[in-house]
């Protein structure tokens, strides 16, 4: 939890999150001007808000859901709201998982071959684990444990690349991808 007391701290939480915020409100509007527009009204509110005394559980959260409401706010004013947030609330999961999909093949293929292939041959061209065990000269057992084993250090790759925030019920919502993961970086700036 965390309590903003100082403007200062909102300066440093919006330095790091305000492309982040840019690119979903970017995504909702499909107008650059306007997500110009909208970050700054974010910024506002986030602003007249730091100081309230409240607890913030997640940072992060909280600052998207800032923006997500903001971008709702405008629609309504625009008159555009129930044709647009219904698309919004629609598409919102599946762009998510879209949006993590572009990144998970370059993550694949950072691990070891022996875990890479069984688990692209699987998870991502859809061969049955029996097929990739006959390709692989593998037991059926030694398939699974390797998908299972890529699995997991998928997994540990996406938390150290990337900082995907998830609802209650584990789907994502939202994907940052850290400065520090190169490869990501890469295959984000080819999607831009």
């Amino acid at each position: 939890m965390m309590n903003i007391k100082k403007y200062k701290e909102v300066s440093s939480l919006w330095v790091t999150y305000k492309s982040g915020l840019k690119y979903y409100i970017l995504k909702k509007t499909k107008d650059e001007n306007l997500a110009d527009e909208l970050s700054h009204e974010v910024l506002m509110k986030i602003y007249k808000s730091c100081c309230s005394g409240n607890e913030i559980k997640n940072i992060r959260s909280w600052m998207f859901q800032i923006a997500h409401n903001t971008v709702i706010d405008h629609l309504k004013k625009e008159g555009k709201f129930v044709d647009k947030v219904t698309e919004i609330l629609e598409t919102n999961e599946n762009n998510t998982y879209k949006d993590v999909e572009e990144f998970v093949e370059p993550l694949i293929k950072l691990l070891p071959q022996k875990y890479a292939t069984p688990l692209l041959l699987s998870d991502i061209e859809g061969i049955s684990q029996i097929e990739v065990s006959k390709k692989m000269n593998l037991s059926l057992t030694a398939t699974k444990s390797r998908i299972q084993r890529a699995r997991k250090l998928l997994k540990e790759k996406i938390i150290e690349c990337s900082n995907l925030e998830t609802n209650t019920k584990g789907n994502p919502i939202s994907i940052e991808i850290k400065a520090n993961c190169e490869p990501l970086q890469k295959q984000s700036r080819k999607n831009s």
